[in-house]
């Protein structure tokens, strides 16, 4: 098969999110222009929005969560764009780099110079069991919805499988948690910018208001050990191996390269894009790999001549504690059955040879779906950039990778970014 390649290349000159969090009472658009505002102040050398030639929208399932449908030209219409082309991309959880990869790709053809994609959702107008309704239509109804598996029984399920396949030690879970507080912590955006320690201590203080008898844990892992604090959700996951109900939202915009510099000092240039798709759980191979991230990941490195050892900034789609370990694999960073153990040395923390959600990722950072993937890159605009303030990954890192999945993994897509 020939490799693949761009027809020409595209480039990132402007990057904004709104804080992901629960807004009840405040309108989507709303989150959708404070991203915007954002991404716009970003462009270094400014730049006129009347030269955007089409809008890519990325929006799981408003149609549900708020009973609104046809997002894409409605956020184009608020931020003044209309009547430019705005189409809706969905793919489940991956929808926000799906939709950077139809941006992508509409600039690399020559069709446009100038486009802009955003991604957004607002899932805290229901109730908990009505989001979680929602989210299982992105698996197999059939055959997963159905039967009674929502997705933390799915991702669930795949964390056994690969507790068994490995030997893993459960804790580990508990050990990526905790780290992705810590760098939620650093994060202004993070819908959870506490660390486990700081949400510890304030349930120590709430119950001595309250005149009740006041836990004594000792330090986190204790806390989060603890089945009153922490209950399981569905063995051996728990509260905290699972990412927020969140509402938020994040932009970018592509331009073609020729014409990048023009806009910022410092673009960043998509090098590489890869996406797959695969059968629900229930007819696969393996729980402990996600075949569709394995192929998206090598078509994107193939794309950008590099290996997974090039890669300084990682985002990955830590919708569950085990998700991440899964990743980092599959990506290549680690071998089959090594990723828990990197994790439990804290090898992936900001303080490890091989960082992996520096943002705090979707558990802490926050999940709203269908922007994820559109402020994974925000992350890696910032970190690549060197402005990522107390959480930015040391060396100076030029390559940054992100790791979008749908659903169980029906849909992956790994795009790469490098700074010049």
């Amino acid at each position: 098969m020939t490799k693949r390649k761009l027809g020409r290349g595209v480039a990132v000159i402007g990057a904004g999110m709104s804080k992901f969090g629960c807004y009840n009472g405040m309108a989507t658009r709303d989150l959708f222009v404070e991203a915007y505002r954002e991404m716009l102040a970003s462009v270094d050398r400014g730049f006129d929005p009347r030269d955007i030639e089409a809008v890519y929208i990325a929006n799981y399932s408003a149609d549900l969560f708020e009973g609104q449908a046809h997002m894409a030209p409605l956020m184009t219409d608020w931020v003044g764009l209309s009547p430019r082309p705005a189409t809706r991309v969905e793919d489940a959880c991956a929808s926000g780099s799906a939709a950077l990869r139809q941006g992508m790709l509409a600039v690399a053809s020559g069709l446009y110079d100038v486009v802009m994609v955003g991604g957004v959702e607002k899932m805290s107008e229901l109730p908990t069991e009505k989001v979680t309704d929602t989210l299982a239509t992105a698996s197999d109804v059939v055959y997963e919805a159905a039967v009674g598996f929502t997705f933390p029984a799915l991702y669930a399920a795949m964390a056994t499988a690969y507790l068994h396949e490995y030997g893993a030690d459960p804790q580990v879970f508990l050990q990526v948690g905790y780290k992705n507080h810590e760098h939620g912590a650093l994060n202004p955006k993070a819908q959870f910018g506490q660390r486990i320690r700081e949400i510890m201590e304030a349930r120590k203080a709430s119950a001595a208001r309250k005149g009740l008898p006041v836990p004594e844990w000792n330090d986190e892992f204790e806390f989060l050990r603890d089945p009153r604090a922490n209950p399981y959700i569905a063995w051996p996951l728990r509260l905290y191996d699972c990412s927020p109900i969140s509402d938020g939202a994040a932009v970018v915009l592509l331009v073609s390269e020729e014409i990048a510099r023009q806009f910022s000092d410092a673009p960043l240039y998509i090098i590489g894009s890869g996406q797959a798709s695969d059968a629900a759980t229930h007819d696969r191979a393996t729980l402990t790999s996600l075949p569709a991230a394995r192929r998206a990941a090598q078509q994107a490195y193939e794309m950008a001549n590099i290996t997974p050892q090039d890669v300084g900034a990682v985002e990955v789609h830590d919708c569950f504690t085990i998700a991440e370990i899964i990743a980092s694999e599959d990506l290549g960073f680690f071998a089959p059955g090594e990723g828990w153990k990197a994790a439990e040395d804290g090898v992936t923390s900001l303080k490890g040879t091989r960082p992996i959600n520096s943002s705090g990722g979707l558990k802490s950072k926050g999940h709203p779906v269908g922007a994820s993937g559109v402020g994974q890159v925000v992350e890696i605009w910032h970190q690549l950039r060197g402005e990522a303030g107390e959480r930015q990954i040391p060396g100076s890192p030029a390559i940054g990778l992100t790791h979008n999945v749908g659903g169980t993994g029906q849909t992956c897509v790994v795009n790469i970014f490098e700074r010049r």
